[in-house]
């Protein structure tokens, strides 16, 4: 469709990645949606495409340059623009210091650290296209409440969001003068799969649901040019607000 702006997003097999895939496929966006799991990013992609939405579904482990390379350009391919980047994969393994095992500290800092890094460093070229063309452009990423203010039994967790955080900051210093936003988005708990494991002690209703997530982006692609929300934390009612 000529001029349709057109959205990457991964991670968007569930929970916060497949609404706001749905929120911008709603709003008239082109998307190209990418999780780990063939089957379950296939089963996402026909739910979306049964909704009349346009959908690329693209499976990628983030962990893999190659894969990383391979969604950006099957994505250019399809829809030849970047008007929103969402780097929303990521993976949390609790546990305590003493002892943790090595591998998953590096799972952790390569899906959601490096892949953040290494997926815009491959979209800047369009994303600069696009803001040269209409000023916002916009790249989200999905950090957490954990990056705010590190968490006992999260700390390799804790660590790649606080990354996260400063990686966007600096995104924002190096983009911004192109017509890239960049928005870290810092969640606390968010009614996915990820939280399950905290289900006992808030039940999911009770949790923030990946909607009002997706409606964060909306608001900011709603916003002019000139207005910049470098972060977004969520948290629920009663919680501490956990910035310094």
């Amino acid at each position: 469709m000529p001029g349709q702006r057109a959205a990457l997003i991964t991670g968007a097999s569930s929970g916060i990645g497949l609404a706001i895939a749905r929120a911008l496929g709603e709003d008239g966006y082109g998307i190209t949606v990418s999780a780990r799991r063939p089957e379950k990013l296939e089963e996402a992609a026909k739910q979306l495409e049964g909704d009349g939405l346009e959908v690329l579904s693209v499976p990628a482990n983030m962990a893999k340059e190659e894969d990383i390379a391979n969604v950006v350009a099957e994505h250019k391919e399809r829809f030849g623009r970047l008007d929103v980047l969402v780097n929303n994969a990521g993976v949390g393994i609790g546990g305590t210091i003493e002892g943790y095992e090595t591998k998953k500290l590096d799972m952790q800092l390569d899906v959601n650290l490096r892949s953040v890094y290494l997926t815009t460093r491959d979209c800047i070229p369009m994303l600069k296209e696009a803001g040269a063309e209409h000023g916002k452009a916009l790249v989200v990423n999905t950090a957490s409440i954990a990056g705010k203010a590190g968490q006992p039994w999260l700390a390799a967790y804790s660590a790649t969001k606080a990354g996260v955080v400063g990686l966007s900051q600096a995104m924002h210093g190096e983009l911004g003068k192109e017509g890239v936003q960049v928005t870290a988005f810092c969640p606390g708990f968010v009614a996915t799969p990820m939280t399950d494991w905290v289900e006992g002690e808030v039940p999911k209703e009770e949790m923030i649901q990946p909607e009002d997530i997706a409606e964060a982006v909306r608001f900011l692609l709603r916003t002019s040019a000139n207005c910049v929300v470098p972060e977004i934390q969520f948290i629920r009612p009663g919680d501490v607000h956990a910035a310094p």
